[in-house]
């Protein structure tokens, strides 16, 4: 049929313009987001790609959804600005026959968000997860470089070598100054190293040096010498952590069932549904005024989807809190909505039908007596 064919491959179209626009502002603010975290000593400048990598990946069924609601708008309000609207309106297509065009292609985008966020997002966060983890537990020394003074992470020790041994990953002539106890301490040794214990714990060994500790400004000072000495600079339990709900498997979620799961799963199935919802509202949403302009159904729109998306954030919070039983959260927000959008086109069915109700302004005007 003509009119399916002609209105899907307009918004296909559209819909891979707007996204590619979406994706490109959505990497660009992730990525100066992370070059700052970088900067400040989050974890290394050189996983900023892999991290950007996965957190696109993230939040591409987010800017999926936000692409399907903005491409049915977009189109069905050029057609009523082109007046092409009013050409299929009068070959007898109603505001409900755009129904069926719009789902058939809003239902295949909608199984990919469906996709992408009940399998691919939750594997994407636990990715970046695992690499900011390594990253963070890397050997410190292995960003020192020779020569250089340089600070730890948790600003408790500066480091200084003379040489750099990368194929050994080992250090020659250390001096490391730190604060232990409230007591500062400064060591100097002939060769450092990185071990792990047993029990997961990291240590920074230190061979064949001594240890100075004291007051700074007394003359009392306890200088010890060493062969071995091992400073912990991370413990197995920081760096396990515990797993975040957004990296846990759909299917884990399911297997174990506490509020922050289910709250987690309402979200993942959320999109989709939300992406459908949307698309629809957007048919009544699109009609301009001429008397109005084409920005004021825009703007209706914009306050659509943040409250939409606001409600099913605050629907998972108060699951997630035991506030709310997950059997009402799950559909209540979903059929606010879509009673909404059935509320819209009612009012536009009916706009059409007694056009003169719209403007009783102009019933006024004709009944006005000419002089």
């Amino acid at each position: 049929m003509i009119f399916y064919r002609s209105q899907l491959r307009e918004f296909f179209l559209t819909a891979s313009a707007v996204c590619a626009v979406l994706l490109a502002i959505m990497v660009t603010t992730q990525f100066i987001r992370l070059l700052g975290m970088a900067a400040g000593g989050k974890f290394a400048a050189d996983g900023v790609a892999a991290i950007l990598g996965f957190t696109a990946i993230n939040y591409l069924p987010v800017v999926l959804s936000l692409t399907l609601f903005i491409t049915v708008l977009s189109c069905l309000t050029r057609m009523h600005r082109d007046s092409e609207m009013v050409v299929w309106s009068a070959s007898g297509v109603s505001p409900a026959a755009w129904i069926g065009p719009v789902l058939a292609f809003a239902l295949p985008l909608a199984l990919v968000i469906g996709g992408l966020s009940l399998g691919l997002s939750p594997w994407s966060n636990q990715k970046s997860d695992e690499f900011r983890r390594q990253l963070e537990a890397r050997d410190e020394s292995a960003s020192v470089s020779a020569g250089v003074f340089r600070e730890s992470r948790g600003g408790d020790r500066v480091y200084f070598v003379e040489s750099v041994s990368r194929e050994e990953n080992t250090v020659g002539n250390v001096f490391v100054h730190s604060v232990q106890n409230q007591r500062a301490g400064s060591m100097v040794a002939r060769r450092g190293f990185l071990e792990t214990r047993e029990n997961g714990d990291r240590f920074l060994v230190l061979e064949q040096g001594r240890r100075y500790e004291g007051d700074p400004g007394s003359a009392e000072f306890r200088t010890t010498v060493f062969e071995r000495y091992a400073i912990r600079i991370e413990t197995a339990e920081s760096r396990g952590g515990s797993r975040p709900v957004k990296g846990i498997p759909t299917l884990d979620l399911l297997a174990n069932p506490t509020p922050a799961n289910i709250a987690e799963f309402t979200w993942r199935c959320g999109l989709p549904i939300m992406a459908v919802i949307l698309a629809l509202a957007a048919i009544p949403l699109s009609y301009v005024n001429p008397r109005v302009g084409r920005s004021l159904n825009y703007v209706f729109a914009i306050m659509l989807y943040m409250l939409y998306s606001n409600l099913l954030s605050i629907v998972q919070a108060w699951i997630a809190q035991g506030r709310l039983a997950p059997a009402v959260g799950f559909w209540v927000v979903h059929a606010v909505m879509l009673a909404l959008t059935l509320v819209l086109f009612s009012r536009r069915a009916f706009a059409l039908s007694w056009p003169r109700l719209r403007w009783p302004w102009r019933r006024r005007a004709a009944s006005a007596p000419v002089a």
